[in-house]
């Protein structure tokens, strides 16, 4: 006879219990086990309490009443033995792992915070790893006072800083203090002092955060190089990319902040298809309800609904760089991405119709409500989410109808601002941008830091909020197929990055995504299964084909 015995994981997220304010230790009250005068959920004396995941019988009793949602329990019908990685007692833990191959990039669909503890305990073994991390943001606190090149020479093992810095255009800023860099330098300075290192494996966490296409398309190609000697493992959450960079894909799946398991090695097609699919079929395992598909033919033109907002031509000169854009207008129901390099004006754009700056060249005073979500978040100290909701004027009603569920938030509100990792600060602005009464909604590069199933959860939210309300927005943002998702219409900017840029006028999905990649030298065949953009290797038949044809894009 078969054993259904199962694992169980019991979580506790002790940043959310708080065992004084639900009236004294609520889960070790309502516990069914206890009441059996087992020891199942405990305390020591003015200690947060314990779960006895031997003891526990599974029923959920504690995870309901618990009025912080600070307890997760999790009844595993896999067989997964012992984990590899545990964060502590009732806490986060990875099973399964993979088989690094040499001359191979590995990609993770991974949330890669969740494999920084893991990787940083394989570099006090043999094996000699050189770790991106995640967080950028701690390289400008450490080095702030040296310059790029001093930071680069110190990590220069492989004798190869010039060809690095060329490649990844730090020869012009070499000289600049590292707490002088935009998000995009910072991130390629990292990467430059991760692969400049000597060392058995790369672990390159999220390395396409701030960065343009065409930047992230240079790092792939520098990760790709690399490969060809040493072993590479990414998490990146860009699919287009990590599609184009990885040769083998593994897959991760669990409950978020309870356990993790890493899937068997698969294609990179074949990976991107299950996790776009919900279901990895050598589990045997439905990890979503529903497919994410992506439109093959270009949509159809929008129907005219009223106009929303109307902006006129604008010009604007900024230290040494100049801003030129065309008049314009966007209607109920539309959502108008906007796609460019770094450093051409996007974001000043969206600061002159959100207010914040004003045109040299004309009066612009929207008389309608808008709602700017910028690119650079920053986080109050000493409020929860909760409270800092409630400070604001949102509409409640869109908030629980439109938001809340599509973006996770539930889970978030009763943590500290300031304890947010980069994701949830994400999700957490995108709903306060979201749920504000507004006619027009300003959101400034809203999928950095997310992983990809929250970019797709980020951008149908978006989508289905503008529709529903019938309203309007305009979206900045890097990763084509989340653009692919969220837009009617596309605003093209060209121009020299720093030193001048220009708006193109508002152009069909169509005609915008042909105008920015062969703007980029870069073509985009579909997927025969899924739909979704697959990126061409350049001088293949394909790339070729397409650019003789004129569709970069649409094309299978």
């Amino acid at each position: 006879m078969v054993s259904e015995k199962k694992t169980r994981v019991a979580v506790i997220d002790y940043d959310l219990c708080n065992f004084e304010k639900c009236g004294g230790y609520l889960c070790e009250k309502v516990c069914p086990v206890n009441r059996m005068q087992k020891e199942c959920i405990l305390h020591e004396t003015g200690k947060k309490p314990v779960i006895s995941e031997q003891l526990c019988i599974g029923c959920l009793i504690c995870v309901k009443k618990c009025p912080f949602k600070a307890i997760t329990v999790v009844n595993l019908s896999l067989d997964l033995k012992e984990p590899i990685h545990q964060y502590g007692r009732n806490a986060f833990r990875l099973y399964r792992l993979f088989t690094p191959k040499e001359k191979t990039i590995i990609g993770l669909l991974v949330k890669g915070k969740e494999l920084q503890a893991f990787f940083k305990k394989l570099q006090k073994n043999a094996v000699k790893l050189a770790l991106k991390q995640q967080n950028i943001s701690s390289l400008s606190e450490s080095l702030a006072e040296q310059t790029v090149k001093q930071a680069l020479e110190k990590s220069n093992e492989s004798g190869k800083l010039e060809e690095i810095m060329q490649k990844l255009g730090l020869e012009k800023i070499k000289e600049r203090k590292i707490k002088q860099l935009s998000g995009g330098e910072l991130q390629r300075l990292a990467i430059a002092i991760t692969i400049l290192q000597e060392a058995d494996i790369y672990f390159i966490d999220e390395p396409c955060n701030y960065l343009d296409v065409s930047e992230r398309m240079k790092i792939a190609q520098l990760l790709k190089d690399l490969s060809k000697e040493k072993t590479v493992i990414v998490v990146e959450h860009d699919l287009a990319v990590l599609d184009y960079l990885s040769d083998i894909i593994h897959l991760f799946f669990g409950t978020p902040g309870a356990y993790g398991v890493i899937s068997s090695p698969k294609t990179a097609k074949a990976g991107i298809n299950e996790f776009l699919e919900g279901f990895i079929k050598d589990e045997n395992l439905r990890f979503r309800e529903r497919e994410l598909s992506f439109e093959v033919k270009p949509p159809a033109e929008l129907r005219k609904g009223k106009v929303i907002a109307e902006y006129p031509a604008m010009e604007k000169k900024l230290e040494g760089f100049s801003l030129n854009t065309q008049a314009g207008s966007i209607r109920e129901g539309e959502v108008l991405g906007i796609l460019g390099p770094n450093a051409i004006g996007k974001t000043t754009f969206v600061k002159m119709l959100a207010g914040l700056l004003k045109p040299d060249n004309a009066s612009l005073e929207l008389r309608q409500k808008v709602s700017y979500k910028p690119q650079y978040i920053t986080a109050e100290k000493g409020i929860t989410v909760k409270e800092m909701l409630e400070s604001q004027k949102i509409n409640s009603e869109i908030f629980s109808s439109e938001v809340k569920k599509r973006l996770g938030i539930e889970e978030l509100l009763e943590k500290q601002l300031e304890k947010l990792s980069g994701g949830e600060l994400q999700r957490t602005a995108i709903a306060l941008c979201l749920s504000r009464d507004a006619d027009l909604y300003l959101l400034d590069e809203p999928s950095a830091f997310l992983d990809a199933e929250q970019r797709m959860q980020a951008a149908s939210c978006i989508r289905k909020t503008i529709d529903a309300r019938k309203k309007a927005a305009f979206v900045v943002e890097h990763d084509i197929l989340f653009q692919d998702m969220v837009s009617n219409r596309l605003i093209v900017f060209e121009g020299i990055p720093g030193e001048n840029g220009k708006a193109l006028d508002a152009k069909s999905m169509r005609e915008g995504m042909n105008s920015f990649l062969k703007q980029q030298n870069i073509t985009m065949r579909r997927d025969e299964q899924t739909g979704r953009p697959r990126i061409n290797k350049k001088g293949s038949v394909m790339d070729a084909e397409q650019k003789k044809s004129g569709e970069y894009y649409y094309s299978k």
